[in-house]
C-alpha cells in the first residue's frame, strides 16, 4: 500500500471518530450536488424535489417520513452569501399556476438550504434530543462538470478529440472544413481567432440541439460576463509541423491552457470540492430519439463524468478534494412520464447499463452508484389506445394529445451494442418524443406536485441522513 494511500485511510479514520464523537450533539450538514445534462430538466427535478420534501404528502419511499421522523422541514438562508439563491418560488410558481408552463432554465451557480428537524434514532437517541439537519442543494450547468476531463487534456489531444467528433455529426462538416483549411504556424490574428471562436461555438449550440451529449469546453454555451473575453476565445484546429512562437496555434493552446486555470479549476474548487452527494440527469429519452450514435455519444459522456467523482486521478483533483469523495452519486433519466409506467422498468434497466460500462471503464471506487428512472413533475396520464399503452398530455397549443413513443427493448443491450458499432438508425424500432407542458393542478394540504419516485431518489441520496 502507498503511503499516500495509508495516509488517506489515517485521515478518514480519524473524520470518522471525530464525527461519531461530535455529530450527536451539533446539525448535520449534507452538500447535495445537481446538474443535468442537456435538456434533462434540472430545474423542474430540483424545484419537484424540493416542493416535495417541504409538503410530504407524496414521499412515501422516504424512510423519515413514512417513520414519521420529520418533524419540520422549511428554507432558510443559505449559508455562502455569494452564490444566487436557486428561484424555488418562482419556479414552483410557474408550474403550479392557473396557466402552467415550464420555468426558465438556470445558467449559473445556485444554491439552497433546506433545513429538516427530525426525531433521533439509534442508541444515541436519549442523549440529543431533536436533531437538525441541513441540506445544502447546489445547482450547476451540467456543460460546466463535462470541462473537468479537460483537465487531463492537452490542447492538442483535446482538439484532435473535438475534431474527430465533428467528423461524425452533421453539423459538424462546416467547421471542420475551416479548421483543416487553417494554418496554424501562421502569425496569431484576433480576427481569425475571434471567427474559429464564434463558428466553433455555434457548431456546439447545433450539436446540443441535435442531443449530442458532449459538448465541451462548457462556458462556450453558457459564457455568462465571460462572453467574448479571450479566454473564451479559442478553438480546435489541427497541429502544424511548426509552432513557433506568436503563431495561430500557440496562441490557441495558450488560451486553452487559461481557461483551465481561470475557469475550470476555480469552479471545481469552489463548489465541486465541497459536495457529498451527487445527481447527474439524464435524458436517456432524448438520446434515443436522437439515434444510436447519440446514445453513444451519451455512453462516453457519463464515462467521463463518473471520472470526475474519482478523487486522485490527477494532481489538481488530488490538492482540491484533499482525499474526499463524493460518497453517493445518482444517474437519473428524466421524463419518466413520457412512458407508460409498464417501460419504466426497461429505462431503468438501459440506464443502469450506462451507468455500469462507465463504472467498469473508470475503475471507480470509494462511492455508491445507483441509476433510477423518474420525473420531477408528472404532465402526463396513463392511458391504453388499441392495446398501445400510452401517455396523454396538453401540448403547448393547448391541444391534448396521446403519444405512443415506442417500445423499449428489455435488454438494454439491443440498443447499446447497435450504438457502440456505429448505426446510423434503430433498424426495428422508433422512439417519438411530445413537447408536453405542465398540467393544471389541484393539490391538498400537505401534498407536493405530482412526480415520479422522487421519493425514492430523496432516500438513496439523503435517507441515511435522517
Amino acid at each position: 500500500m502507498a503511503l499516500s494511500d495509508l495516509t488517506d485511510q489515517l485521515g478518514r479514520s480519524l473524520e470518522g471518530l471525530v464525527s461519531t464523537v461530535t455529530e450527536p450533539f451539533a446539525d448535520t450538514v449534507v452538500r447535495l450536488g445537481v446538474t443535468g445534462l442537456s435538456r434533462a430538466g434540472k430545474t423542474v427535478f430540483l424545484t419537484g424535489l424540493v416542493a416535495n420534501l417541504l409538503d410530504r404528502g407524496r414521499m412515501p419511499q422516504l424512510k423519515a417520513e413514512s417513520a414519521r421522523r420529520i418533524e419540520a422541514a422549511y428554507l432558510q438562508p443559505q449559508p455562502d452569501d455569494t452564490v444566487a439563491r436557486f428561484e424555488f418560488e418562482n419556479h414552483l410558481a410557474a408550474l403550479t399556476s392557473d396557466a402552467p408552463h415550464w420555468p426558465e432554465s438556470t445558467r449559473s451557480v445556485s444554491e439552497l438550504r433546506l433545513s429538516f428537524r427530525v426525531k433521533p434514532s439509534g442508541l444515541l437517541a436519549g442523549l440529543r434530543g431533536q436533531q437538525v439537519v441541513h441540506l445544502d442543494i447546489v445547482d450547476y450547468p451540467g456543460e460546466w462538470l463535462l470541462d473537468l476531463a479537460l483537465l487531463d487534456k492537452t490542447y492538442a489531444e483535446w482538439a484532435d478529440d473535438a475534431l474527430l467528433r465533428m467528423a461524425k455529426r452533421p453539423m459538424g462538416a462546416g467547421y471542420l472544413a475551416q479548421a483543416r483549411a487553417e494554418d496554424g504556424s501562421l502569425p496569431h490574428d484576433e480576427m481569425r481567432a475571434q471567427g474559429l471562436a464564434a463558428d466553433f461555438t455555434a457548431y456546439l449550440q447545433a450539436a446540443r440541439a441535435a442531443g449530442w451529449s458532449d459538448c465541451t469546453p462548457g462556458r462556450f454555451l453558457l459564457p455568462g460576463d465571460l462572453a467574448g473575453s479571450p479566454v473564451l476565445t479559442f478553438a480546435p484546429i489541427p497541429m502544424p509541423a511548426i509552432t513557433g512562437r506568436g503563431s495561430l496555434w500557440r496562441e490557441m493552446d495558450r488560451r486553452y491552457e487559461a481557461y483551465k486555470a481561470k475557469v475550470v479549476k476555480p469552479f471545481f474548487r469552489q463548489h465541486f470540492a465541497r459536495i457529498d452527494r451527487q445527481v447527474v440527469l439524464v435524458d436517456v429519452l432524448g438520446a434515443l430519439h436522437a439515434g444510436p450514435q447519440a446514445l453513444e455519444d451519451l455512453r462516453q459522456t457519463m464515462a467521463e463524468i463518473l471520472m470526475a467523482f474519482r478523487p486522485g486521478r490527477n494532481g489538481f483533483l488530488s490538492e482540491i478534494l484533499l482525499g474526499r469523495r463524493v460518497e453517493k452519486v445518482l444517474f437519473a433519466a428524466t421524463k419518466a412520464d413520457h412512458l407508460h409506467q409498464n417501460q419504466h422498468a426497461a429505462l431503468t434497466a438501459i440506464t443502469e447499463a450506462l451507468v455500469r460500462e462507465a463504472r467498469d471503464r473508470a475503475a471507480f471506487s470509494g462511492a455508491e452508484v445507483a441509476a433510477m428512472s423518474l420525473a420531477g413533475l408528472r404532465a402526463t396520464v396513463e392511458d391504453v389506445v388499441n392495446d398501445l399503452p400510452m401517455v396523454r398530455g396538453r401540448l403547448a397549443d393547448g391541444r391534448v394529445a396521446a403519444m405512443y413513443p415506442g417500445e423499449l427493448p428489455g435488454d438494454p443491450a439491443r440498443l447499446l451494442s447497435p450504438a457502440r458499432q456505429g448505426a446510423e438508425r434503430w433498424l426495428d424500432a422508433d422512439f417519438a418524443l411530445m413537447g408536453f407542458q405542465p398540467a393544471r393542478l389541484n393539490l391538498r394540504p400537505g401534498e407536493g406536485p405530482p412526480h415520479i419516485r422522487l421519493d425514492r431518489a430523496a432516500e438513496f441520496l439523503i435517507g441515511d441522513m435522517l
